[in-house]
């Protein structure tokens, strides 16, 4: 099981609608529950991100550094590391 760092799940809660058309949770807990269902993952680079889409199927052939890190799905979080959910 995932741990969720407090910065994690804050700024999932902050920036969640940049992948869902409406909130999938209004607490921090409701925010740890949901991410630990969709198998949420923190990474430490732009790289490892490339590497998890890779690895889960997803082209991310010629795609820039700047363009992943602006993937709906990843969530830049304050300490530089990257939150990957799925939708």
């Amino acid at each position: 099981m995932n741990e969720f760092s407090e910065e994690c799940l804050v700024t999932f809660l902050r920036k969640q609608e940049q992948l869902f058309a409406e909130p999938v949770a209004e607490t921090v807990e409701e925010a740890e529950a949901f991410l630990e269902d969709c198998m949420a993952v923190v990474v430490d680079t732009l790289e490892e991100v490339k590497e998890y889409f890779e690895e889960n199927g997803m082209d991310v052939e010629g795609m820039s550094m700047d363009e992943l890190e602006e993937a709906s799905e990843v969530f830049a979080l304050p300490n530089g590391q990257y939150l990957i959910v799925e939708g």
